[in-house]
């Protein structure tokens, strides 16, 4: 599985780079702020709404911390996917928020 820090993560936004993020924390998580340019897709969620992600495109997977993140990428790697996992997450995030 393929990996990144915030901090990366962080730059390549900065720098203009459209990176397609999805965060897979719980809805109470989400409104405390995401990343802007991220949809949200709650883990539990992911196995009945990955059809709504395009096999073509890769994903920034984030949660909190980077495990649940790190769950979703493996399980979306198994399904054919190209992800990313966030390492980190959200508790190291720095960047905007949107609310």
């Amino acid at each position: 599985m393929k990996t990144m820090n915030v901090n990366e993560v962080e730059q390549q936004l900065a720098a203009g780079v459209k990176l397609n993020i999805v965060d897979v924390r719980e809805a109470d998580e989400v409104k405390e702020g995401k990343i802007a340019s991220a949809i949200h897709i709650p883990l539990g969620l992911i196995e009945f709404r990955m059809h709504e992600l395009d096999k073509n495109q890769e994903y920034v997977m984030v949660c909190r911390s980077g495990n649940r993140s790190g769950l979703a990428a493996r399980f979306l790697e198994g399904q054919g996917y190209r992800v990313i996992n966030m390492l980190g997450g959200m508790m190291n995030w720095e960047g905007p928020l949107d609310y």
